[in-house]
């Protein structure tokens, strides 16, 4: 471990390399676009069946996330990220090596199951570890480290495309994996988690190594202890306490909007949207790539926005840029891209929405979800949104390729638009801004009783 000097930059360095966790979640996302056709020729697959395969990752992933719940609070979140970490390698090259769409679909379940654990682990710990100033620009480079999976993975996939080596497209995946693990044992536990286990001494330790200032790690401790003394925890603090369910709803329906804005429809499915603007073979690989570097320069946005503008108003900037751009692509694509300005045009639009995205919901519904759940209750409210987040995952996975058949694509995106322009409304009346906010102030306004959208007030 680091030497006490320099506790903010070690926190840095713990937060990111948790954070990795989101390139492993990121791989898997942007993989399967690329292999999907070649994987559909090879086992003779149809659409549902494709469909199932994406979505197979999402069924194991919320099988994770429940898991995750016990596993955080029994063995710690550094041991939970160790067991991700194994779990995605072993699922990677599973997939790789899969002789059928049914095998496959397993293989996918286990990857996803090492996805679950992960994001519900990593925002934790690193909300857990990071200083409340940087708090919310730590968690959002989770979200970074997801675009830049996304993107390795889509450029992977358009160089291993001229071959058809779909199996190396999936397993190539697990080099980075295994390197995640060996980086992620020399993380430190939560200091939190050590309290809540008795570890007193080994949490000051950990605390003096990530803050550096012992009056900072003093008054941190205190808060730490004070919060732990309340008895309630869990589904019991569920139970028995309604400004806890409202905390709980309302990070449950923060990942249902954060899947609902369409986004992970182009994740998995961007060769299907190039191909129905008008671009087709290695063109509809190659704009997937461009759509991964555009999901990474946003997000640098949101990292150097959130902890100043705050999170409301990065939310709903986006959640309108995000309304102009599916409606747009969803009217280019209703009247036909049938020349070369219209199929650039319908790609910028395309684009922009991922600006939108990148820059506000993608990494701010994880920094919020791990903001407002109180300690003695966290990992139960962050294991409901997070399954939450994968059973809708679920959803948008196995229904678009239906609905792109059923309604057509200027219809399936106009829906997805006008969901971004009920989720700006939704921000505006129940989201709180938490920007320089202990945690420990937002659990004391949101046991008082105050409104959901002042908690961080």
């Amino acid at each position: 471990m680091a030497a006490k000097a320099g506790g903010g930059d070690h926190s840095f360095f713990t937060a990111g390399m948790a954070a990795l966790a989101g390139l492993m979640f990121g791989l898997d996302i942007g993989v399967i676009s690329g292999a999907l056709d070649f994987i559909g020729k090879a086992f003779g697959a149809d659409d549902s069946a494709k469909e199932w395969i994406v979505s197979s990752m999402m069924f194991g992933a919320a099988v994770g996330a429940l898991a995750a719940g016990v596993l955080s609070f029994r063995l710690g979140r550094k041991v939970s990220l160790i067991l991700g970490a194994i779990l995605f390698v072993i699922g990677s090259l599973f997939c790789a090596a899969a002789w059928s769409v049914e095998s496959l679909i397993i293989a996918r379940v286990v990857l996803g199951l090492a996805i679950g654990i992960a994001t519900f682990t990593a925002p934790l710990y690193i909300s857990e570890i990071a200083p409340p100033e940087k708090r919310g620009s730590m968690i959002s480079t989770y979200q970074l480290m997801i675009t830049i999976g996304i993107l390795a993975a889509f450029v992977s996939d358009t160089l291993f495309s001229y071959s058809g080596a779909w199996r190396w497209m999936l397993g190539i995946v697990a080099v980075p994996g295994a390197l995640f693990l060996i980086g992620v044992t020399r993380l430190p536990n939560s200091p939190r988690w050590l309290l809540m286990r008795g570890k007193n001494r080994e949490a000051r330790e950990v605390l003096n190594q990530l803050r550096g200032s012992q009056a900072v790690v003093d008054a941190e401790y205190r808060d730490i202890e004070e919060q732990l003394r309340r008895p309630q925890a869990g589904w019991s603090l569920f139970q028995q306490n309604p400004n806890f369910r409202r905390s709980v709803f309302l990070g449950v329906v923060l990942q249902v909007v954060q899947q609902f804005t369409g986004m992970n429809v182009v994740m998995y499915y961007a060769p299907r949207i190039f191909q129905a603007a008008g671009f087709q073979g290695h063109m509809a690989l190659w704009g997937t790539a461009i759509v991964g570097l555009v999901n990474v320069l946003a997000t640098f946005i949101a990292i150097g926005f959130v902890d100043r503008w705050g999170r409301r108003p990065v939310l709903l900037t986006g959640f309108v840029v995000m309304f102009v751009g599916m409606g747009v692509l969803g009217y280019m694509l209703h009247i036909g891209t049938t020349t070369l300005p219209a199929q650039i045009f319908a790609v910028v639009m395309l684009l922009i929405f991922i600006t939108g995205f990148a820059m506000s919901a993608g990494p701010l519904i994880w920094v919020l979800c791990s903001e407002v759940q109180p300690t003695k209750g966290r990992d139960f409210g962050i294991a409901a949104s997070t399954l939450t987040n994968w059973v809708a995952n679920f959803i948008v996975g196995i229904t678009f390729l239906t609905m792109l058949n059923s309604f057509g694509s200027g219809l399936t995106f106009g829906i997805y638009a006008a969901l971004n322009l009920l989720f700006f409304f939704f921000t505006i009346f129940f989201v709180p801004e938490t920007k320089g906010v202990t945690l420990e102030h937002i659990e004391a306004n949101l046991m008082a009783g105050k409104p959901l959208r002042n908690i961080g007030a």
